[in-house]
């Protein structure tokens, strides 16, 4: 028999103390479940004061419900718009605007291979993706009342549009672009751009290395991004992604990061063919198309549909994207039999040391980029990252190709140990500025003839050699100097040519151009919110329409063995003193002097915010600080992109970071942080990333347990 301590019954206890007993009993009860309720919680997301969330998880799966419900409580309304347009169905669910976007989803089978990568993912992967998809879903169903109507057609949202809206962005946007098709122009072209820079401990003053995160894109749409921090027991990581993105884009850890610019990989080859028979000439033979039809819908404004066939014909190189008489035009795109992309990202965030990073990059599944990497234990590296196709170096690819044989056809990938590379070069620093890798440090690590003449072309702009100097002129960077020069809004371009300018300017019989040059003589060559005369200066180099590769406009052209120091000179000082006249005039028309502030002329504009900008497009002018701007119709111009996130990581031990997001972490029409991260920009400053739990709390917004 088992002893114990007797026990009472009801009837022996009084009954004020039998209500005393039941209401402990009851509270003891409620404090079991309630411990039980949080135990059992698989998350929590923490929103701190500038809308950035920082996310909890005890699971993988967890984790990425956590991101897809953040990413909707700040992007609803545009992660539905850009799923329904991965989709091919834009125009059935808001009108005929988007057909354009539908034809080039399915001339490019994107709806289709979607189906077909998912099938390919493996076992994590696909937990990944139907995750986020729960955590997106979840979201809507509980706050549909804050999505816009016309968005919800879209829902639910499945894990096929996540891959889908995957190769619209990387693959149909970032490698090729239909504007390129119709213009026929090259990927290397400039045109969505970033910066970087990773520099060693011993170029530190703090013996720490130092990475820059700073791509310049558009502040709308799919170029948008999303800073967060997600936590597992065995992850801190922090950054942000391409909105809609289930995975990391640019990123650090308490190990390591890494961050992208756009690089001059030429992914896409547009194929010249000559049609005959009904078919096209190959090899010597008429090869006949492979041809299919979507049946495409498209809303009209009462409401109706009407239908639309898109007939779509495959050559073995790829779509015929343009057809012409007896002739055609097929594009190729690398990339298309990789699916992996969100795999590799999550190697990538995992990895603990340069080795494991560097294996999980040799899966080669991102199509292009350039990779800028740092870590704690003092690495550097600067990848020219994507799949490069191995091309016959017997044809010229820098434009259409023949298509009419084999001999131009490609069909394989150089492989990771073959794309160019820097890895702890003795300078110290590395730079990328969407120039080629030949000049990412100086002296000059890579040789450019050491690799096939289609890997990238040879030039460096000005940005670019404005960024390598920032770099050289500073043995023992502190991270504050690492911040200013980041800001740096100086105009390489005017240090090159200003003194010829303004002496021809003197020297010109027009009263209006000597004016004009006395402003320039006295401008401090950046383009700051106060800074004058950058005004004028641009509109001179806007009309004179001056550049690198415009080699006759320069005493001294640019020249591969002087990379980062030509061109300068004015060759023609005459002229060039007439177009600072001509400039000088519609500068005064315009805003009433020349010596009009840059803020006052380039602003920053959105809702009732309105702050004088600073910066300006990166190239001709070579500034680093690059905002791009639109025209007001007024004779002022707002920002609409540039400097579209920036961040400073030193990986001391615990890692610090500083950052900015320009346009706000949020695009929904009632979210205070749209506008919230304004006034730093337009103050050129970072805000402190909280990575602590007491920093976040700290600093702590809204919460939510899931």
């Amino acid at each position: 028999m088992i002893s114990g301590p007797v026990q009472e019954s009801d009837e022996s206890i009084p009954a004020v103390e039998r209500m005393i007993r039941t209401k402990r009993a009851l509270f003891a009860f409620t404090a079991l479940m309630l411990f039980c309720s949080c135990s059992q919680k698989q998350g929590e997301i923490l929103w701190d004061r500038y809308g950035i969330p920082h996310i909890y998880a005890q699971s993988e799966e967890d984790l990425f419900y956590g991101v897809g419900w953040a990413q909707m409580k700040g992007h609803a309304n545009l992660m539905l718009k850009l799923y329904g347009e991965a989709r091919g169905r834009a125009a059935e669910y808001w009108g005929e605007e988007h057909l354009e976007s539908d034809r080039w989803m399915h001339l490019n089978g994107v709806p289709e291979r979607s189906g077909q990568w998912l099938a390919e993912q493996d076992t994590q992967s696909k937990g990944h993706l139907a995750a986020f998809v729960r955590g997106i879903n979840a979201y809507a169903e509980a706050y549909r009342d804050k999505i816009d109507p016309a968005r919800t057609v879209v829902l639910p949202v499945r894990e096929e549009d996540i891959l889908g809206h995957v190769q619209r962005v990387i693959h149909f946007s970032f490698v090729i672009h239909p504007m390129e098709i119709a213009g026929v122009k090259r990927q290397w072209e400039e045109k969505s751009g970033s910066n970087t820079w990773a520099v060693a401990p011993k170029r530190s003053a703090s013996g720490n290395a130092l990475l820059l995160a700073n791509p310049h894109l558009p502040w709308s749409d799919y170029y948008s991004w999303f800073e967060h921090h997600v936590v597992l027991p065995q992850l801190n990581a922090y950054g942000a992604t391409l909105v809609g993105m289930p995975t990391v884009g640019i990123m650090f850890t308490d190990h390591l990061g890494w961050t992208h610019t756009v690089n001059t990989h030429d992914g896409a080859d547009l194929y010249a063919l000559k049609l005959e028979g009904g078919g096209y000439r190959f090899d010597g033979e008429i090869k006949p198309f492979e041809v299919s039809t979507k049946q495409l819908k498209v809303k009209q404004d009462d409401g109706s549909i009407r239908e639309e066939v898109l007939t779509v014909k495959r050559s073995v190189h790829g779509p015929v994207v343009a057809e012409k008489g007896g002739d055609a035009l097929a594009l190729r795109v690398v990339g298309l039999d990789m699916p992996h992309v969100n795999a590799e990202r999550w190697k990538m965030l995992n990895a603990k040391n340069f080795s494991e990073f560097q294996k999980a990059l040799k899966t080669l599944q991102m199509p292009m980029f350039t990779v800028m990497y740092a870590d704690q234990d003092g690495h550097i590296m600067h990848l020219f990252g994507g799949l490069t196709p191995r091309r016959n170096e017997g044809w010229d690819y820098s434009g259409i190709v023949p298509g009419d044989t084999s001999a131009t056809l490609w069909t394989e990938y150089h492989r990771y140990e073959e794309l160019p590379k820097v890895i702890d070069p003795p300078t110290g620093w590395l730079q990328n500025a969407n120039d080629p890798p030949w000049t990412t440090t100086f002296p000059e690590a890579l040789d450019a003839d050491d690799f096939p003449s289609y890997m990238a072309p040879r030039f460096m702009h000005f940005r670019a050699q404005q960024s390598a100097q920032l770099m050289m002129d500073d043995d023992n960077i502190t991270v504050e100097e690492f911040v200013q020069y980041k800001f740096s809004t100086r105009m390489l371009l005017a240090d090159r040519v200003l003194d010829d300018l303004i002496q021809a300017g003197k020297s010109s019989p027009n009263e209006l151009t000597v004016k004009a040059a006395s402003v320039l003589a006295q401008w401090d060559r950046h383009a700051d919110n106060e800074s004058r005369g950058a005004v004028l200066f641009k509109a001179w180099a806007d009309g004179y329409g001056i550049s690198v590769e415009k080699s006759g406009l320069f005493v001294e052209p640019w020249r591969e063995g002087n990379s980062n120091s030509t061109p300068h000179g004015l060759a023609n000082p005459e002229g060039a003193a007439e177009a600072l006249g001509e400039a000088a005039r519609k500068v005064v028309e315009a805003h009433g002097a020349l010596d009009v502030a840059w803020g006052e002329v380039f602003r920053l504009r959105k809702g009732t915010v309105y702050l004088p900008a600073n910066g300006a497009p990166g190239d001709p002018y070579g500034v680093f600080r690059v905002t791009g701007y639109g025209a007001n119709g007024d004779g002022t111009y707002t920002a609409g992109g540039g400097d579209s996130y920036v961040a400073v990581v030193e990986f001391s031990n615990p890692v610090k970071a500083y950052a900015v997001l320009g346009a706000g972490n949020a695009s929904q029409p009632s979210s205070p942080h749209i506008t919230d991260q304004l006034e730093l920009f337009s103050e050129k400053r970072l805000r402190p990333v909280w990575l602590t739990r007491k920093e976040i709390e700290a600093n702590l917004k809204e919460r939510k347990v899931f």
